[in-house]
Parts: structure tokens; C-alpha cells; sequence
């Protein structure tokens, strides 16, 4: 556990002032996202079946939650530890057409994060999910969808500029695109983490693609599930933040495999077995949409806007109480 204390922190609103903060963020963003991206606001599961396949395996190693049901014997139900295979099945069973999609707001448990300034095991973001056509899967779709969501972002910047002066973060006026492959070749003597760093300091704000694959030393950049991002056409959007002076994910997102890349991609994963699930025969067979999608983080959009030094100062979590006291001391404030 490593927790970073900014020298001299400030958090420039009080506790009650940043509550109606955090507020205005979640309900301003939400809706212009939804408005500017075709998105409808749409309900969502905390748990789903652990037979059914659609929970989020994020690197292969976490462990969900997991507990039985008096009405379901013989079932294993999971806390999501995101719903980027559920919303999928949603778009087909709701209807929706190419270019309609759907957002929720996603609630999670990942009980084997590592608590710092910027993990808890508590995770907030808003899920969203869009259809596309077979020929929109393509890194040019990816890439004029992330300029949208920047544009969204840095729109709210201005909105929280307005209401709290004193406290907003200014945003960088641009996004930079580059994929890890070539990352590693500019900086080939650092570490993933490093790299992210080293290119994100320099342009503000960066979409790092192509992320789950291995790169020329046999290592992926980072690890990635196999069945629902295409590891060719996904990354995420960092941000530089000063004040923990490293990158700032805020979302992670990617053009969704078709039924060719799930099949290889389970195979270089070595998870073939995977394709005996529901929701993966659906896929290798045809009868799920095109989509794209991603997960925004709220916690972490609020920390970005707001400049603030632990994510526990926007959301309301668990953690350690040596963690607590010492945050207590420096002046920041965990709900």
C-alpha cells in the first residue's frame, strides 16, 4: 500500500462543499454524455449468474465477490466487477439499432485492488455501450469517439469553472494518440507504468491504444480480458495530474471483438474454454451486435476536476485507518 501526500495540500472546498460538488458533476455529466453520444440512461444488475459468463475477468487474477441465493440453489451469483459483456446482451435484447446505445451507472466490489490515492475497492463509473456496423470497427471509430468523450470532459471542466473557481483543474486543450507498441519503442528502458507516465507528463492528456496483446519483448503493456475488448482497437485515456505526479486513468474503452478476435483472443489467452459460456457461443455465433464501449470512472472524473489527492475524498469507501489518520493530517479529508 503506498499512499502519496502532496506538499502544502489544499483542499480548497470543505467537506459539505465538495458533497454538492461531487453532485453536480455526476448529474451534469451524465446527462451532456448522454445527450452529445446517443446514449440512454438504462438500469443495470449489481450481480449477475457466475454460469452465465458476463462477468468482467479485468486481468484474470481478481477474485468477485460471491455468494448463493435461497431462490437460485445450485447457482454461484458474482458482484460485477464491471458490465462490459452485460450491456451487450442488453443492446440486443432492448433493440437498439446502430449508432443508439445505452449508458448506467455502474456500481462494483473489487476486493483485491491495492487501496492507494487512486484505488479503492469500492468502483463507481458510468458504463456505456454503443451498436455499430461491422464496417465501423475500424481505429478511425475509435478514435472520433474518444475525441468526443475528451471534448465532453474538457466541456465540463468549464461548467465546474463556473460553480467552483477556485477549485477546478484546468484541462489540456488536446488529446495525443499512440499506441503501446510504439510507446515501447520510444521508451524501451522503462516500465509500462513508466511509459504511461513519461508520455502523458509530456501531452496532457493521451489515448494509449492497443492494449491485452504481447508487444515485441513477449509482454502485454497491461493485462486485458480476451472477450470483450479488441485488443487491436480499445486503450485508455490517461490525464496527466500533477498533484500525485503520475497519469490519471479516467476511462478505458475499445471497439468490442467480433466472433474472428474473441476466438483468437481466448486462444493467445489460453482461456479457450470460455467458449462453451452463453454469452460467448452467442458471440462466436453471430447473434450479438457490433458495439463499442467503456467505462468512465465518477470517482475519478470528480478527483481529475476538482484536484483532489485520494480518490477517498469523493467517494464514500473503506480503508485502512493508519491511511485515514495520516490523510487526516495532511488535510485530506476521506468520506
Amino acid at each position: 500500500m503506498e499512499l502519496i501526500i502532496p506538499e502544502k495540500y489544499d483542499p480548497r472546498l470543505t467537506i459539505r462543499e465538495t458533497q454538492d460538488a461531487i453532485k453536480y458533476i455526476r448529474d451534469t455529466f451524465q446527462k451532456e454524455m448522454g445527450r452529445e453520444m446517443h446514449l440512454e440512461r438504462i438500469s443495470a444488475p449489481l450481480f449477475v449468474e457466475k454460469s452465465s459468463g458476463l462477468n468482467d475477468d479485468l486481468n484474470g487474477v481478481e477474485r468477485p465477490v460471491q455468494f448463493d441465493m435461497a431462490g437460485l440453489p445450485g447457482e454461484t451469483l458474482e458482484v460485477v466487477h464491471s458490465l462490459a459483456k452485460w450491456k451487450r446482451m442488453a443492446l440486443k435484447e432492448y433493440g437498439f439499432k446502430p449508432g443508439e446505445g445505452l449508458y448506467t451507472n455502474m456500481n462494483a466490489i473489487r476486493r483485491d485492488e491495492e487501496l492507494d490515492n487512486l484505488h479503492s475497492c469500492y468502483v463507481d463509473q458510468w458504463d456505456w455501450e454503443k451498436v455499430i456496423r461491422k464496417e465501423e470497427r475500424t481505429t478511425e471509430t475509435l478514435m472520433e469517439t474518444v475525441r468526443e468523450i475528451f471534448k465532453i470532459i474538457k466541456h465540463m471542466q468549464h461548467e465546474v469553472w463556473y460553480k467552483y473557481p477556485q477549485a477546478v483543474k484546468q484541462l489540456p486543450e488536446d488529446i495525443f494518440f499512440i499506441t503501446t507498441g510504439e510507446l515501447a519503442e520510444m521508451y524501451p528502458e522503462l516500465t509500462p507504468k513508466e511509459r504511461e507516465n513519461r508520455i502523458t507528463r509530456e501531452h496532457g492528456c493521451v489515448f494509449l491504444m492497443q492494449i491485452g496483446d504481447k508487444l515485441a519483448d513477449g509482454k502485454p503493456h497491461d493485462g486485458r480480458a480476451p472477450d470483450y475488448d479488441d485488443w487491436k482497437l480499445n486503450g485508455d485515456i490517461l490525464f496527466w495530474f500533477d498533484t500525485l505526479n503520475c497519469a490519471l486513468e479516467i476511462s478505458s474503452m475499445g471497439i468490442r471483438v467480433d466472433e474472428a478476435s474473441l476466438a483468437e483472443q481466448l486462444k493467445k489467452a489460453g482461456c479457450e474454454e470460455r467458449a462453451k459460456l452463453p454469452y460467448h457461443k452467442m458471440l462466436l455465433n453471430g447473434e450479438l451486435p457490433y458495439t463499442i464501449g467503456g467505462g468512465i470512472g465518477q470517482s475519478r472524473l470528480c478527483m481529475l476536476l476538482l484536484d483532489r489527492a485520494h480518490i477517498g475524498e469523493v467517494q464514500a469507501s473503506i480503508w485502512p485507518e493508519e491511511m485515514r489518520r495520516i490523510c487526516r493530517e495532511h488535510k485530506i479529508y476521506l468520506l
